[in-house]
């Protein structure tokens, strides 16, 4: 609300112990030992318009969570208290949270801010609350979230905050990866993620979690006859910066995609620089490094093969065939995201956004997605077969589709209709097939 942004959830917290709150809503429930009651509420029970507060986005039935005052003690696992105990105040209550910026509450009538968030909102600062070792050493999630925070806001984080979580930064080995992915896929999805993973490699976050992007600064690339002024690190991280999407997994591909550089690196007596098979040994690595942040099948799926491909020519002299090859691949879905990486890949080694080369590659896979990929493709089907063979379904009309679709795959007949129906008919008729 300060920010002058919608909201999509609000947290309630009450002086009402759990007990009070399920008596006073008929329907509500009370399953865990943080003090959290969920409450039902439908969207016409909710719709104030005369409040500041608005609830938008709602769906019928929501579950509102109303938390008591509380205090906590111990964290032994960096994450969760050992105890919790009800506290009197609110003030009280906003003592425990992480940053002053999510230490005020708002009771409709007047802003509680006990730990003066306002003022670091309107300065732009993330600070933690009290001591910030402390606050880091209660949950290590924490040492991400000020960074995620900062580069989804762009604001900075304050020098005693900032030097808290390079102190904490080992204890993210507390946390889930998961939980690592939630935080790391929201910074490189926000509009500043090369100033984010520069604040993680600052802080000495990035060597926890993401060690091999780590590896590759100073690996120089630097040679006769290439293009690249950057060393390897310091490539990934502008070709991030410049990779025109906002895509998370993109961009962690973009991130990620000549980590085996670091691996393959040889240089000869003459200064030539090589990293043979580095896409390959990459790809290997955005696997592991999907695997680690438990991304879904999918994700997991489309970051290797984005680093496994990204090595693709775009010379005006390969056929139809290898350009078909490409397609099939990396698939039809992912070609967007591919030129996306390529952009960010040249623009991060110090080349122009695009050359003439890429723009005809570009014109080549319009025009070669209008091929037949597969028998599916063909503008023919077995019934088609069966009226003009006058058959019944069965084996042979695959093969007669094959024959079709290969003519096609060869150049000997364009996929359009007439033309598959009139070669369908001297199939049956001149060649016996």
């Amino acid at each position: 609300m300060l920010l002058g942004r919608e909201t999509k959830d609000w947290d309630f917290t009450t002086n009402a112990t759990p007990e009070e709150i399920l008596s006073l809503f008929p329907d509500s429930f009370y399953d865990n030992k943080f003090g959290t009651v969920g409450v039902p509420f439908e969207k016409s029970k909710i719709k104030n318009q005369k409040s500041k507060i608005q609830f938008k986005n709602q769906n019928l039935k929501d579950i509102f969570e109303i938390t008591t005052f509380r205090s906590e003690q111990g964290y032994s696992d960096h994450r969760h208290p050992d105890k919790i105990t009800w506290g009197k105040t609110v003030e009280e209550d906003l003592s425990r949270r992480d940053f002053t910026i999510n230490a005020i509450a708002y009771d409709v009538k007047n802003l509680i801010d006990p730990f003066r968030g306002q003022e670091d909102i309107d300065n732009k600062v993330i600070k933690a609350v009290g001591d910030p070792s402390k606050r880091f050493e209660e949950d290590a999630l924490r040492i991400m979230r000020a960074v995620r925070l900062a580069t989804q806001l762009g604001f900075i984080i304050e020098p005693t905050t900032f030097a808290a979580i390079k102190e904490k930064a080992p204890q993210i080995i507390n946390v889930s990866g998961e939980r690592i992915r939630d935080e790391l896929l929201k910074i490189l999805s926000s509009p500043y993620p090369y100033e984010g993973v520069m604040m993680l490699k600052n802080a000495g976050l990035l060597t926890r979690i993401l060690p091999e992007v780590e590896k590759c600064f100073g690996v120089e690339q630097k040679s006769p006859g290439r293009h690249h002024i950057y060393d390897v690190g310091t490539h990934l991280l502008f070709s991030l910066k410049n990779a025109p999407t906002r895509d998370p997994i993109v961009r962690l591909a973009t991130l990620l995609h000549d980590t085996g550089k670091a691996a393959t690196f040889r240089k000869d007596s003459f200064g030539l620089i090589t990293f043979y098979n580095h896409e390959l040994v990459s790809a290997s690595i955005a696997r592991n490094v999907g695997e680690r942040l438990k991304l879904s099948k999918k994700d997991k799926e489309r970051l290797y093969l984005l680093v496994r491909y990204h090595q693709f020519t775009v010379d005006e002299r390969q056929t139809d065939s290898a350009v078909r090859r490409f397609i099939k691949n990396i698939g039809k879905e992912n070609l967007e995201d591919m030129l996306a990486l390529r952009i960010g890949d040249r623009l991060g080694g110090g080349a122009r956004e695009t050359s003439w080369r890429l723009e005809l590659f570009k014109n080549r896979l319009e025009d070669v997605q209008k091929q037949a990929f597969t028998v599916a493709d063909l503008k023919v089907d077995g019934y088609d077969v069966m009226k003009i063979y006058d058959i019944k379904p069965g084996p042979f009309i695959g093969k007669v589709l094959d024959i079709i679709f290969n003519d096609v795959l060869e150049g000997k007949i364009k996929n359009e209709r007439e033309q598959l129906l009139e070669r369908l008919k001297d199939l049956k008729k001149n060649e016996g097939v």
